[in-house]
């Protein structure tokens, strides 16, 4: 490697990518896709492209000592539309990073990847880690993170909505496990410029064991808006029948549900709590954010934006 290694980032403009652009510091250069214009800063240099067009994942591999691909889609209005995101984009970006000749490969996925039978979108995240699996010549890595919060994140923004009217809705009882998307990103950055976990499929949370309880996360939340929270955990049914009702009025309006049959099945499985047999080993990697101090802060960045 060079004595500033350049790693390219596809999904640098989306929240977890955000969030490493700002904690890369000095020590790396830095090259970003991204679909439109973006202010220039210090370190990072933008290509203008995206995953269906090769000439620009080509020019934004070129020359780096690593890749990290965070891009992908979270919500499509079919499983064409996870498939074209998470699969296809993922192959194009290892067809340019083995054109020009980069080793290393990071592939961010997700917990969701665990259980593909459930949804379409973790059905196009295993099918995409299949796709890296297959890949000759690169030494990679794929991170399966469970729900990230932070700064910036608008997936879990309605939650600390929720929390601070007094009153969050959830899913039946069950487990989840968190992490930080700076603990997650320095994770990221670790590992592209290294070997270590070459050939991995590592799943990675905030440190605490076995997770959180649905209720006691909703209390967290509760806690980190200043306030205590009532929470009512809803049936499967009464949930499959909200997306039944979500998805026959997004038809007539033209929109995309909030609650699809796909999330309804995800959040009512039992079991999103990482495996110990999993994480990363100790001397490469520990979570360093307190999740009750991570919402607080959390909470703090929406007020201050105006978002909360």
């Amino acid at each position: 490697m060079s004595a500033k290694p350049l790693i390219a980032v596809t999904g640098g403009t989306g929240f977890v990518g955000q969030r490493l652009l700002d904690l890369a510091g000095d020590d790396v250069a830095l090259r970003a896709l991204t679909r439109r214009k973006q202010p220039s800063r210090p370190g990072v240099e933008w290509i203008e492209g995206a995953l269906d067009q090769p000439d620009s994942l080509e020019a934004l591999a070129k020359g780096a000592d690593a890749v990290i691909h965070i891009a992908g889609v979270i919500n499509a209005r079919d499983a064409a539309g996870f498939e074209a995101g998470n699969v296809a984009g993922t192959a194009a970006m290892i067809a340019a990073a083995k054109a020009v000749g980069v080793k290393r490969f990071i592939h961010v996925s997700s917990l969701a990847a665990r259980e593909p039978q459930l949804s379409a979108y973790g059905a196009s995240k295993r099918r995409s880690e299949e796709t890296l699996g297959d890949a000759i010549g690169l030494d990679w890595t794929i991170i399966r993170p469970p729900a990230v919060y932070g700064p910036g994140d608008r997936e879990t923004l309605q939650l600390f909505r929720m929390a601070k009217q007094g009153l969050m809705l959830l899913p039946p009882g069950g487990r989840l496990s968190l992490v930080h998307a700076d603990d997650l990103s320095g994770l990221l950055l670790r590992l592209a410029l290294s070997t270590d976990a070459a050939g991995d499929v590592l799943e990675v949370d905030d440190g605490r064991p076995g997770g959180w309880s649905h209720d006691d996360f909703a209390r967290a939340v509760g806690e980190a808006v200043g306030g205590r929270v009532r929470t009512i955990a809803l049936p499967a049914p009464l949930l499959t029948f909200g997306a039944a009702v979500d998805t026959s009025l997004s038809r007539l309006t033209g929109r995309q549900p909030k609650l699809s049959f796909d999330r309804a099945r995800y959040f009512c499985h039992p079991d999103w709590v990482v495996s110990s047999h999993a994480q990363p080993a100790p001397e490469l990697w520990r979570p360093s954010i307190d999740t009750h101090h991570g919402l607080r802060h959390t909470a703090d960045w929406y007020r201050d934006k105006g978002w909360l």
